[in-house]
């Protein structure tokens, strides 16, 4: 990939996530008007959200990733697991119908109802989808191709980003859920897909991708299993606090004898 066709990219990349910040921000306003108050707090972590997701295709660290395995290794945590966390606790989705036309809200809350979304955000199908999508990515010959066309980083990297976002919403009930699993379910995908994530990072350790080399395959595949712990800990903080959350007595009412 030329430098030129990565500066388009890092053009785009830039334009999409100010057009972002913007709708989010003029969707709270619409919204304001219509309801209670928009919790500004949750601006903040889109806003966050938004910038670590950009940072990992636009900016010094997606320039440096291109031929440094570590710096792709901080914008792939960055891209699939730190960013899909603070959107989800945006709630864009829950603005989002907040802010449409009645008409559009229903046409929406039935596709959010559909069996294709349910499949999808079905915990073990996502959970495939962002650890599957990885093995493909690091045990095939894809990590080297698409560093050769930009249609091909832009889409690994989308994927990245959204199989991420969805394994993160099929895991902790946070924005609008249409379709819902038990805890111990969410629990056991959860703990497997960390199991799994371990194992990938324990094999490009012992054989990276392409012609990385072995001192940076092996730093990056540490960040990956340490820095994934770091963000693995939370979901499962917030996984345990909201079923303890869920079963703890209500104020008011007595335990049963």
């Amino acid at each position: 990939m030329n430098h030129a066709n990565f500066a388009a990219l890092e053009i785009a990349v830039g334009i999409i996530a100010a057009v972002a910040l913007c709708l989010y921000l003029s969707a709270m306003l619409i919204s304001n008007r219509k309801y209670s108050k928009w919790k500004a707090s949750r601006y903040f972590w889109w806003v966050l959200g938004i910038i670590f997701a950009a940072s990992a295709l636009s900016g010094p660290l997606a320039e440096l990733s291109h031929d440094n395995f570590i710096a792709h290794m901080v914008g792939h945590l960055l891209l699939g697991m730190l960013a899909p966390l603070l959107i989800v606790f945006s709630r864009p989705m829950m603005l989002l119908m907040r802010t449409l036309p009645v008409q559009t809200a229903k046409r929406v809350s039935h596709l959010l109802n559909s069996r294709y979304v349910k499949f999808i955000t079905n915990p073990t199908a996502a959970a495939i989808l962002n650890i599957g999508g990885l093995y493909l990515l690091y045990m095939t010959d894809l990590f080297t191709l698409m560093h050769t066309s930009l249609w091909l980083y832009a889409l690994v990297h989308l994927h990245v980003f959204l199989a991420g976002y969805l394994f993160t919403i099929s895991i902790i009930y946070t924005d609008i859920t249409t379709h819902r699993y038990s805890f111990i379910y969410r629990g056991i995908v959860l703990v497997l897909a960390l199991g799994f994530h371990k194992v990938l990072s324990k094999l490009i350790y012992a054989h990276p991708p392409g012609s990385i080399l072995k001192t940076e395959a092996e730093t990056g595949a540490m960040l990956m299993y340490y820095g994934g712990d770091i963000i693995d800990l939370m979901l499962i903080i917030i996984l345990c606090y909201q079923w303890y959350r869920s079963t703890a007595p209500k104020p008011g009412k007595a335990r049963p004898i």
